[in-house]
């Protein structure tokens, strides 16, 4: 037993060091972009002879952590002016945190997207879709294996939260890897659903309002269960254009910002199901609107058709 104990330590401090050196040898190339008021950078590098994208959080202060904080750190005085002071806080490290993403090597869709540029706003009618996105989608779309490896158990089977196996109407919920799972105030989730012919809004019509409804309705009753998080405080949504092309929703709490949370590109999952019960072809035929980075390779090919 003490022998076995011995290389469990042994194995689990040898894995810990591996990780606090990970990134002993990040050369950077490139600050794609810094938004300082989200404590978000995002750098282009290179991580052993490899391509690299690697992007910084810094975690949120959490309420239970208030005490901690004003007890256990060090406080020094940069500025007193009446009844005004401002200091420079030093919290105990294990509150002071930055979570961190690597992506390696990243793709080219991956670095534009973390690219601070000018954004537009794009009409797409019916026709639009069918002569320029679709054919961009056709060929410039994505590998989603990383989808598939989750919903095959390859991959980040720890954080399921939830599991529906069926093949028509279920899907699996797991954590955004944006959410650190440690309040509900910033709650993040996202449900992939398990059929593969299912790219994006566009393809939605009346035949998959089982699936909807499912993931809506199945989403909400868990997150209650084991957020205490009711309906009322949810936002069920998804994107248009998606960031990859297999259908997924996003559930977040409804006081809480999440990228992508915008009415430009974000349609609730509740207006889905209503509008495709008054027709089923909604999605297919009206008209789109969704916002493209300046670098976004769909905006060249609606300034090439001379629709934007």
């Amino acid at each position: 037993m003490e022998t076995g104990g011995q290389v469990e330590t042994e194995g689990k401090s040898k894995k810990e060091s591996e990780c606090e050196n990970f990134l002993c040898g990040f050369k950077t190339s490139k600050i794609l972009k810094y938004l300082p008021r989200e404590k978000i950078i995002f750098i282009h590098g290179k991580l052993a002879n490899q391509e690299a994208l690697v992007i910084m959080e810094k975690s949120p202060i959490r309420e239970e952590n208030l005490a901690e904080i004003f007890t256990g750190s060090r406080l020094e005085l940069e500025l007193r002016n009446d009844i005004y002071s401002t200091y420079r806080l030093q919290a105990p490290s294990h509150l002071n945190e930055i979570k961190v993403l690597v992506v390696s090597p990243p793709t080219e869709d991956n670095l534009k997207r973390c690219q601070r540029q000018e954004t537009f706003l794009v009409e797409e009618t019916e026709a639009d879709y069918h002569s320029i996105t679709l054919p961009y989608i056709d060929e410039n779309c994505c590998s989603v294996q990383w989808v598939y490896n989750i919903l095959e158990k390859k991959a980040e089977t720890e954080g399921i939260v939830y599991e529906d196996p069926d093949p028509e109407v279920g899907f699996i919920l797991l954590p955004h890897f944006k959410w650190d799972q440690k309040q509900v105030d910033d709650l993040y989730l996202i449900a992939i659903v398990n059929k593969r012919n299912i790219r994006s809004l566009r393809d939605l019509t009346s035949d998959h309002l089982p699936l909807l409804k499912n993931v809506f309705q199945k989403g909400q009753e868990i997150i209650l269960q084991q957020y205490n998080l009711p309906a009322c405080k949810l936002r069920a949504y998804l994107h248009y254009q998606p960031s990859y092309y297999h259908l997924h929703f996003y559930f977040t709490k409804l006081s809480y910002e999440a990228p992508g949370c915008g009415m430009d590109c974000a349609h609730l999952l509740a207006d889905v199901i209503q509008n495709l019960h008054f027709n089923s072809d909604y999605y297919k035929s009206r008209t789109l609107y969704f916002p493209l980075s300046e670098d976004h390779g769909l905006l060249h090919k609606f300034k090439e058709a001379g629709r934007l």
